[in-house]
């Protein structure tokens, strides 16, 4: 008997309608799949096998077939499982062919026919949705995030059985419901602030003007000076994200396979912290089968890189594709996918090995040579491509004890939140959000300046020996400061507060 029904299939980020064809017919006991299965969907015949015997169904000793169309899309993963059983148990008449008609399903089967959670449901869902299928069958862990898409009815199964039964209509399951404005609408609490920083103005001056622009901000510092603390509370002074920011970020941990059961929608920005001794393909993401990585799980959020020359070479290089364009494309010899990645990157870093050069209090024991060679590890390239470079000294002792609190993340939000809302108004309709994103075409609209502005430019680029890609990065940074101003136009105080941040990739580094 010939029977189909509905899947899908997830690679990466995207996914793609998959029909699930079974067919079992006279001749020797067989198992076979076809339809470019890899090595996870070509298993999944010995689960199924146990799956339906273990939930007290016959499973036909005949040849079974197995379909998965288009033959042209890798199928991979272990969410064929239950399409394929549904299937076998409907060409067995255990099921009403009518029953799956206008269903999809999707889920891994563990060996006594329970269901298990597989990755990339969200994006399943709105596939599903937008192919016209009213019912969607996925495991009762991933059925949360599943129901934040609307107009399609999602029901969560623990077991086989459970599914049979509810398709027999005999015991019958409710749809799973989630209130996505509730969850979205849940106000972000911090046990960190601003408040909490002793000193450091010029530094928590500069983190304002990175949020408020989205910029990508370099902090240099002896050991103990504060750069961690100072990123750390970044996401705190950071705009609230829209319900259209929290689904693409909860698509990236869904395709990652870290969304908690209990967690139907990411309601906050993320902020990644990668060890050091991670790697590229950690960090940027791919693997034989292509899986978002560190970059792209901070997508919308904050990249924060501790000791930034630590890391492997190949790991920074890997940054500089998408902190231009916003997204990595990972391709393999088999396939390839595109992940997001539109973070605002934080680096920190020593002056030198030991971390006193320059320090007032403490005494650099490192030669100049081992001075350059550490701070030569990170490129030019990549420098250019970090906006803001911030010196972070060492705080004084009166500074550390006194009673005086600094500002609050709660009132610099607010300067940041007006700030973001004028870029909005700005750029509506032309594809950026933030001046961190201007195009070359944009910042000649926007950034004008004056003849005066034009001579701090080229005092600068001469003594610093600054890039074409720093000069717009100056550009868009006094795009900032006068946005924090509430000034229409880029005047020369703005152009001499963004090159000051500059100052440090010759200087220093």
């Amino acid at each position: 008997m010939f029977i189909q029904l509905n899947g899908v299939s997830v690679v990466g980020m995207e996914s793609h309608p998959v029909r699930v064809e079974v067919d079992i017919s006279q001749g020797l006991p067989q198992f076979s799949t076809v339809g470019l299965p890899d090595a996870s969907v070509k298993e999944s015949k010995d689960r199924i096998r146990a799956a339906i015997r273990n939930s007290g169904y016959h499973f036909p000793r005949a040849h079974v077939t197995v379909n998965l169309a288009p033959a042209d899309i890798k199928k991979e993963g272990t969410g064929f499982d239950l399409p394929i059983a549904i299937g076998i148990l409907a060409a067995e008449e255990t099921l009403a062919p009518s029953s799956i008609a206008n269903a999809c399903f999707m889920g891994e089967l563990s060996l006594d026919g329970s269901v298990k959670p597989v990755r990339g449901v969200l994006s399943a869902a709105f596939t599903a949705r937008d192919a016209g299928v009213a019912s969607l069958f996925v495991p009762v862990q991933n059925a949360s995030e599943a129901a934040m898409v609307e107009g399609i009815a999602v029901f969560g199964v623990e077991t086989l059985p459970q599914l049979v039964e509810h398709l027999c209509a005999r015991e019958p399951l409710a749809a799973t419901r989630v209130d996505a404005d509730d969850l979205f609408m849940r106000k972000r609490r911090f046990e960190i602030d601003y408040r909490e920083i002793k000193g450091q103005k010029q530094a928590l001056r500069a983190m304002e003007i990175a949020a408020a622009g989205s910029h990508n901000i370099l902090l240099i510092g002896p050991p103990g000076s504060g750069k961690s603390m100072l990123a750390r509370r970044l996401p705190t002074i950071l705009p609230e994200l829209t319900f259209e920011e929290a689904i693409d970020i909860t698509k990236v941990y869904s395709a990652a396979g870290l969304l908690q059961p209990s967690e139907a929608l990411i309601g906050v920005r993320p902020f990644r912290s990668p060890h050091h001794t991670i790697s590229d393909v950690g960090l940027a993401g791919g693997g034989q089968t292509p899986h978002p990585g560190e970059i792209s799980l901070a997508h919308l959020g904050v990249l924060f890189m501790d000791e930034l020359p630590e890391f492997k070479r190949n790991a920074l290089e890997a940054l500089r594709q998408p902190l231009e364009e916003g997204s990595i494309s990972i391709t393999r010899s088999a396939q390839s996918a595109v992940f997001p990645a539109r973070f605002m990157l934080v680096a920190a870093m020593n002056p030198c090995p030991c971390g006193y050069f320059g320090d007032r209090a403490r005494t650099c024991r490192c030669s100049p040579q081992q001075i350059r060679q550490y701070q030569g590890r990170i490129s030019g390239p990549l420098l250019d491509r970090i906006d803001l470079h911030i010196e972070v000294p060492s705080v004084k002792y009166r500074a550390l004890t006194g009673r005086e609190e600094g500002e609050s993340s709660a009132s610099i939000s607010q300067r940041v939140g007006v700030a973001r809302r004028l870029q909005e108004q700005r750029f509506m309709g032309q594809g950026s959000q933030t001046n961190a994103r201007m195009t070359e075409k944009q910042i000649r609209t926007y950034c004008q300046i004056d003849e005066e502005s034009h001579r701090l430019m080229e005092m600068a680029i001469e003594k610093l020996g600054l890039s074409a890609r720093a000069m717009n990065r100056i550009l868009k940074v006094a795009r900032t400061i006068a946005d924090l101003e509430g000034s229409p136009a880029v005047e020369s105080p703005h152009i001499a507060e963004a090159i000051q941040y500059r100052s440090l990739d010759r200087s220093l580094i």
